[in-house]
């Protein structure tokens, strides 16, 4: 009877050790489960972390393709005017290279290519425009009272237009007045060919040539602290001669 007490004994505590055993093992898949929720979603966070900025990376992209687009459009249209103007300076030197021309034959020709010359400038990118038309009425006002050769006037006319392809080769810092607010001010030019036109002022203000929905260009300052930066580093870099590299910039054809 004894032996048979202490089987009931041996038994029940097998059976208390059985029980500890598996409240033990259920609480450790409690925690396991609640660790592999936690995991889950910290994962699923990341994951939604990784498609926002895979959509905001191309986003970026759609907007910066778009913003070369713009740049390149009007990169053209700067060369298909200089390209009008050379074909006009070559037809009419072909024609006195042809035929004995007078003065007062070849005259009207040289001026109306000048006129058109003038009307490219008054309309294009707006650096130095008052110079330009400067050298432009000084050579229509030698044609038309007869101070220059004609011969020697379509020689100038075609340095002239020489002149301009070369401005749409050229990056470099320049001095220009400006108006700006309605104010005529000297300012620093950061100039990028004949595309890009960025300046600084004496008290320190930045900005860009921004062309209008009218085709015409108005000088504007930028107030976003990033862009002013972005403006300094493009003048610090041209001071040093660094004229070719990586450069971020406000974009002016931006809406």
């Amino acid at each position: 009877m004894h032996n048979h007490f202490s089987k009931k004994i041996i038994s029940c505590a097998g059976l208390a050790l059985l029980f500890s055993a598996s409240v033990a093992m259920g609480s450790s898949l409690e925690n396991l489960a609640k660790s592999l929720a936690k995991i889950r979603g910290e994962v699923e966070t990341l994951q939604t972390q990784l498609d926002t900025e895979k959509d905001r990376h191309g986003s970026r992209m759609s907007a910066l393709n778009s913003q070369l687009a713009d740049l390149s459009v009007e990169e053209r249209r700067q060369k298909l005017s200089i390209e009008k103007l050379q074909h006009s300076i070559d037809k009419m030197t072909e024609s006195a290279k042809k035929v004995e021309q007078s003065g007062e034959t070849l005259k009207p020709v040289l001026l109306a290519v000048l006129a058109e010359y003038k009307r490219h400038i008054q309309t294009g990118f707006p650096f130095k425009m008052e110079d330009r038309i400067k050298a432009i009425n000084n050579l229509e006002t030698n044609i038309t009272n007869q101070l220059i050769d004609p011969n020697k006037a379509v020689n100038q006319a075609w340095s002239l237009i020489e002149d301009e392809i070369r401005l749409g080769k050229e990056n470099g810092i320049y001095q220009q007045t400006i108006l700006l607010n309605g104010e005529s001010i000297l300012v620093d030019i950061a100039k990028l060919g004949t595309v890009l036109l960025f300046f600084q002022t004496r008290d320190n203000r930045g900005g860009m040539a921004r062309r209008s929905a009218e085709s015409s260009w108005k000088f504007e300052t930028v107030d976003n602290a990033g862009d002013l930066e972005r403006i300094r580093n493009l003048f610090d870099s041209l001071k040093k001669q660094i004229r070719q590299g990586y450069f971020e910039l406000p974009n002016p054809l931006r809406k």
